[in-house]
């Protein structure tokens, strides 16, 4: 008997290298028993063959043979546990009252015991004369509410006078002279009243059905006036650009042609200053063979010729380099000139750049959704941090977990109005943070994009992007250590900024939310403890 408990026990069957259940079964000759692929695995990484629960030591490595008895146990049980639990209630499935955890599903419900059976616990009930006796209906969760809670008889009439379900114990004492209906006409009754409830019900439904005809037809003349406004932009900043680009070329021409001018009268006196210098050259050289002549006719006669007649005083001549200064700010003036026409008939005022401080009005506070962290991440006791290792917890597979992407959701969704939240991000060398919907698969291998649900930037293999299809490269001034993450469902919009320089790095817009976002968190692997610092949500300080 006791070894038929252990049996029953999943704990019984576990392996203690993988902690999982044996697979292929085998024992040690010391008695113990593993998984084949585990112990072969850890006497093939170890330099002696050990036990790993008694540590005793082999000198020859063992020949390692199935455990039958074991792997029959094993798989009896894992039969046993695939029976069990396609007879465990589910979600919105009436359970057993006696059952301990896990309940099964309840077959039938008693009026009198006023509890829920399943087949196995019902059994008395079908077998027992005393037991035969009690009223028997389908299983319902609302067992109590069927009995009348002074006489503690099933409730078997309907009051139309109190409009309320009374025994038969009631109607003496408390309804004599009431309308009494069985449940059945009391049903038949109120379901018609129900229709007509239905009815108006559906007149309400087409009148809001008109007043959203209504907005939608605003909405579309709003986005037609967008339309328009948008167009008359592009056309007058592009007639801004142009004029922008004349100015500069026709300033641009005026200078070159002015340095032109100056090059060439430069080059002019640079010419005639070369040439004299080449007569004087050569004026120097015929004195100096004069000087050597001892003959005094030839000397006299060519002394007079020297130096050579008709150079220019150069000491009046000057030639001063062109001065530029003031030229840019002269362009600058006659641009702005052109320019202010244009402006005013277009703008009255620019409208104001949103300012980090503005947005930090709409702070919230987020912490991390443990049920949907990946096994491979560990959050802080007070759920504001998160970073990845190696350890893969056993964690229970529900629909909420992530399972192939080490991501994890914050607690705290939205699904109107703005919300803000600061993260963290100083020490990593790759992360990825923003909002995603409810609805992501967070099961298989998918784009992290806004078509697929998410709105994220990130820091990968050194460069900051949008995470959109295609990527966006982000160039923020200066890597940031701390992001802010704007939502405005509404309007849309999704922000990031850098929160030390208030610098907004990328913006998603005209975005189509139809349900819940929650902030989404990813570490990113840590890369053997490059990238072992945690994401921190960090609490909002308004500068």
């Amino acid at each position: 008997m006791a070894s038929s408990t252990q049996s029953s026990s999943e704990e019984q069957f576990l392996c203690s290298i993988c902690l999982e259940v044996f697979s292929e079964p085998v024992s040690t000759p010391c008695g113990h028993n593993f998984c084949k692929r585990c112990i072969s695995q850890t006497w093939d990484t170890n330099e002696s063959c050990f036990c790993p629960l008694c540590k005793e030591v082999f000198s020859i490595r063992p020949q390692l043979k199935t455990n039958i008895f074991i792997s029959e146990m094993v798989s009896q049980w894992k039969l046993e546990e695939e029976r069990r639990s396609k007879r465990v209630s589910k979600p919105g499935e009436v359970q057993c009252d006696v059952c301990s955890e896990p309940k099964l599903k309840a077959v039938k419900s008693c009026l009198v015991c006023l509890s829920s059976f399943c087949e196995s616990h019902l059994q008395p009930h079908l077998s027992a004369p005393r037991l035969k006796r009690h009223q028997l209906m389908e299983p319902v969760d609302d067992l109590e509410d069927r009995m009348c809670p002074t006489h503690q008889r099933p409730l078997e009439l309907f009051c139309g006078t109190d409009k309320s379900c009374v025994c038969t114990m009631c109607v003496p004492l408390e309804h004599q002279k009431h309308e009494l209906l069985s449940l059945e006409e009391a049903f038949e009754q109120e379901k018609v009243s129900l229709q007509q409830t239905v009815a108006e019900n559906q007149r309400l439904v087409e009148q809001r059905r008109l007043k959203v005809q209504e907005i939608t037809a605003a909405l579309e003349l709003s986005e037609r006036e967008a339309q328009r406004e948008t167009q008359q932009m592009v056309k007058v900043f592009s007639d801004i650009m142009e004029s922008v680009q004349r100015c500069l070329d026709h300033h641009t021409k005026v200078m070159e042609q002015s340095l032109s001018k100056h090059k060439e009268r430069a080059q002019a006196l640079i010419q005639q200053l070369q040439q004299e210098m080449c007569e004087l050259e050569k004026s120097s050289t015929e004195a100096q063979q004069l000087s050597l002549s001892t003959d005094p006719l030839h000397f006299l006669q060519r002394c007079p010729a020297l130096p050579p007649a008709g150079l220019k005083d150069w000491s009046s001549v000057s030639f001063e380099p062109q001065t530029c200064e003031g030229s840019a700010a002269h362009a600058l003036s006659e641009l702005e000139a052109s320019l202010s026409q244009k402006f005013n008939k277009v703008f009255t005022q620019l409208p104001p750049k949103d300012q980090l401080r503005r947005v930090q009005q709409f702070a919230v506070d987020v912490t991390l959704d443990p049920d949907s962290a990946h096994r491979n991440l560990a959050l802080s006791k007070d759920l504001k941090q998160v970073h990845h290792t190696d350890v893969r917890k056993k964690l229970p597979d529900s629909p909420q977990r992530f399972t192939y992407y080490a991501d994890v959701l914050g607690k705290q969704s939205f699904s109107s109005g703005r919300f803000y939240f600061e993260v963290q991000v100083k020490g990593k060398t790759e992360w990825t943070l923003g909002v995603a919907r409810e609805s992501v698969n967070r099961k298989e291998k998918i784009t992290v994009s806004s078509e697929n649900g998410f709105w994220t930037i990130g820091l990968r293999d050194g460069e900051y992007k949008a995470l959109d299809d295609p990527r966006v490269p982000l160039s923020p001034q200066r890597p940031p250590q701390k992001v802010g993450v704007f939502v405005d469902y509404g309007a849309g919009l999704v922000s990031f900024y850098d929160v030390d320089s208030a610098d907004l790095l990328f913006s998603f817009t005209n975005c189509s939310f139809r349900e819940k976002l929650f902030p989404y968190f990813s570490p990113e692997p840590n890369k053997g403890g490059t990238n072992s610092a945690p994401l921190i949500i960090s609490a909002v300080e308004t500068k």
